[in-house]
């Protein structure tokens, strides 16, 4: 049995940053606001490290509070603040770039729609720097029902599936005759996407490695069940010998906040059945 790794997989930029800024103030003092990745495991280890989560800033006086990758709206960067608290914003890149092109399109006087999940918190944090006047579309069949506005600014969760983006693009474009269209889709996830789906395509049993909360990863997973049979799992003792029975080829791949550990030890027991 022949086990093909994916081209792109695993940590991205936006997530080796935050786990980076996170070790670098694990001191005992620190938190993040949420988890600081969708990936379960790396949450245990930063704790073991020295960095706690919370959920709010309620309870906390001092020390340090690290803005997790999918970042926050504008008024916890207040609340902060006015608490004393030190912050580190790990926010990724590519989130703050949607962050403030909602910003810039809800000053401009446009209607702000968001290309995303209404319960993610990449997404509800986008939203927030609309000053919580975006709309989000998460289907098509959203887009179809949109009433028409005089100018609309269109921009995305940086995970979502670019043909979703196109789908739900192409509806809106009948609402409007003025529309600015940021497209905020981050490269990486694109890059992770595409790879899959071309593994998916040459092998007869896919493994995507991921937390079951990380959207990417959830999203990497449906790409490849179109092309062969897939499993999603978190970590290798997960992984049942059965699935892998009579194949010839089994690829991985894995979201953007799963670690190298993880994927290394799936890799191997892979190749040890």
């Amino acid at each position: 049995m022949e086990v093909i790794l994916s081209e792109y997989l695993g940590f991205c930029y936006g997530v080796k940053r935050a786990i980076k800024l996170a070790e670098e103030h694990a001191d005992g003092k620190s938190w993040t606001l949420g988890p600081i990745i969708h990936n379960p495991q790396m949450v245990e280890r930063l704790q073991a490290e020295g960095v706690g989560t919370v959920t709010d800033l309620t309870a906390l006086e001092e020390g340090t509070i690290i803005i997790r990758s999918h970042g926050v709206g504008p008024q916890v960067y207040k609340e902060a603040q006015a608490k004393g608290l030190k912050i580190v914003d790990a926010t990724c890149p590519h989130v703050k770039k949607a962050q403030m092109s909602a910003k810039e399109l809800s000053e401009d006087g446009r209607q702000v729609v968001i290309v995303g999940e209404k319960n993610h918190p990449e997404v509800k944090s986008i939203f927030e720097w609309s000053n919580k006047q975006a709309i989000i579309l998460e289907t098509e069949a959203d887009a179809e029902n949109f009433a028409p506005r005089s100018k609309l600014g269109i921009i995305s969760q940086t995970t979502v599936s670019g043909e979703n983006f196109v789908k739900i693009v192409a509806h809106l474009l009948e609402k409007s005759h003025d529309i600015r269209i940021l497209r905020t889709i981050c490269t990486a996830t694109e890059q992770r996407q595409k790879a899959a789906l071309e593994l998916a395509g040459q092998v007869d049993v896919m493994l995507v490695i991921g937390g079951r909360n990380s959207a990417n990863t959830t999203r990497l997973a449906q790409l490849c069940e179109k092309k062969c049979r897939t499993y999603h799992i978190e970590t290798a003792t997960e992984l049942s010998p059965v699935w892998l029975e009579n194949a010839n080829k089994v690829g991985i791949t894995a979201g953007a906040s799963t670690p190298d550990w993880i994927i290394g030890e799936v890799y191997k027991k892979c190749q040890r059945i």
